[in-house]
């Protein structure tokens, strides 16, 4: 981790502007293209969701806004952020699971299928550390969106980056998928999220590479 000297860069005014505001969330939402990848998933019986979340949280990793946090009035760039993802453990109830990333696919799988059994059918929500390291994902599967937004606390406000994903679709033999990033404006801008976008779709196009 590193603190950042916000005075000296070139995005001082707007990172004062929108931190002083109530709310300086935004969020955007776009169809991703994730043919590849579930037919790479289904082929080898992989979990769409843990693969889906492993790319997600690979391309946050390799864009540093995506790894800045506000702490205080200092801002500092971690090394490295890790998913902390909703776990439906019992019906109508969930728990947060944080998986530690590894760049490695096969590590990060593995410990994921480990936390996830380690939390079934725990509802108690006390097992999450208070840290800013992490990105929050979440999954709504059983609907396709145009939008979303989600709760974050304003007092101090919470700048962790929200990434969401729904229900995948079929259109014109391809299969798509809403996916939204939800980010602290004072961090991260449109110019950001379209980086993202564009990086996270080069990987979802070829996939193998990076699953091996």
């Amino acid at each position: 981790m590193k603190y950042i000297e916000m005075d000296k860069s070139p995005r001082k005014n707007i990172f004062k502007l929108f931190k002083q505001m109530d709310y300086p969330h935004f969020s955007l939402c776009a169809n991703v293209d994730v043919t590849e990848l579930y037919n790479y998933a289904s082929k080898y019986s992989l979990s769409f969701f843990k693969t889906m979340m492993f790319f997600v949280s690979k391309t946050a990793n390799e864009i540093k806004e995506f790894r800045y946090r506000i702490q205080g009035e200092n801002v500092v760039e971690y090394d490295v952020v890790h998913p902390s993802y909703i776990l439906l453990t019992k019906e109508d109830a969930f728990n947060f699971c944080t998986v530690e990333f590894k760049d490695d696919f096969i590590e990060f799988y593995s410990e994921a299928v480990r936390t996830a059994k380690e939390l079934q059918g725990n509802i108690d929500l006390e097992h999450e550390p208070e840290r800013d390291d992490l990105i929050l994902i979440t999954c709504t599967p059983w609907l396709t969106f145009t939008s979303i937004m989600h709760p974050a606390h304003m007092h101090p406000v919470d700048c962790l980056p929200r990434i969401a994903w729904g229900k995948y679709f079929d259109e014109r033999q391809r299969i798509k998928m809403p996916l939204a990033v939800q980010a602290h404006h004072s961090l991260i801008d449109g110019l950001h999220v379209g980086k993202y976008y564009s990086l996270l779709q080069k990987y979802l196009d070829n996939p193998e590479p990076h699953l091996k």
